[in-house]
């Protein structure tokens, strides 16, 4: 009895590698098999599809998907709006740049822009307006003298401070009602669809060219 159990957990193990060497999201170790053996057991309770609007007249799964992560960006934007209102912030763009100034330190304005997935454009206007704001001072960088470097100013700190209390409040309202695990499920499935996209957008692909090119990759693999 004792080896059949051994041997169902030595299968396991099995799959699991298998897995990984097939792309799955996962560490090579004892978390990263814990947390594959709780999806795998979820997914199995999961079984049953969720119903969504139109389903029954064809409407897909990817077309749904699309519809609500547009709509959660509308509802973050709008409670994002509210944390940042009556104070002298634009917009949510401007905390969020100097959240990363914050976290990662100094870096190019190109590094803070692709980190923040704009337009380079719409990323300059906002660096403009922030070191208009004197939050965020700029110098030449040493190892590229045609780049600049951007960094977060205690005058950026203290706006910062003044309002991430009720950016922290906003966040929390963002993600609702759902419980620790499925905010972890959350993340490892958004983290996933990042992994993929993410190195799509850094070839900064002409839209003319963008969907043949993806479609392209996709089918290749």
């Amino acid at each position: 009895m004792k080896y059949d159990l051994i041997n169902e957990v030595l299968k396991l193990v099995q799959e699991f590698e298998r897995q990984i060497q097939n792309g799955f999201q996962y560490s090579n170790d004892v978390e990263g098999f814990k947390e594959w053996i709780a999806v795998s057991v979820n997914s199995t309770k999961a079984k049953i599809e969720p119903a969504w609007e139109a389903k029954e007249y064809g409407r897909s799964p990817e077309s749904v998907i699309n519809t609500l992560i547009v709509h959660m960006n509308r509802y973050a934007r709008s409670y994002s709006k509210a944390a940042i209102y009556d104070s002298d912030f634009s917009t949510q763009e401007d905390f969020i740049y100097l959240i990363n100034l914050k976290a990662f330190g100094a870096m190019t304005k190109m590094e803070l822009i692709k980190k923040n997935v704009h337009e380079k454009s719409v990323g300059i206007q906002i660096i403009n307006r922030l070191i208009k704001q004197g939050w965020v001072v700029q110098t030449d960088s040493k190892q590229d003298k045609r780049s600049k470097l951007v960094a977060i100013t205690k005058k950026g700190l203290k706006a910062l401070e003044n309002l991430m209390d009720k950016v922290r409040k906003a966040s929390e309202i963002v993600v609702g009602d759902l419980n620790h695990d499925e905010k972890m499920e959350l993340i490892r499935l958004l983290n996933k669809l990042n992994d993929f996209h993410n190195p799509i957008y850094l070839k900064n692909l002409d839209s003319s060219e963008l969907l043949d090119e993806v479609i392209q990759e996709m089918e290749n693999k």
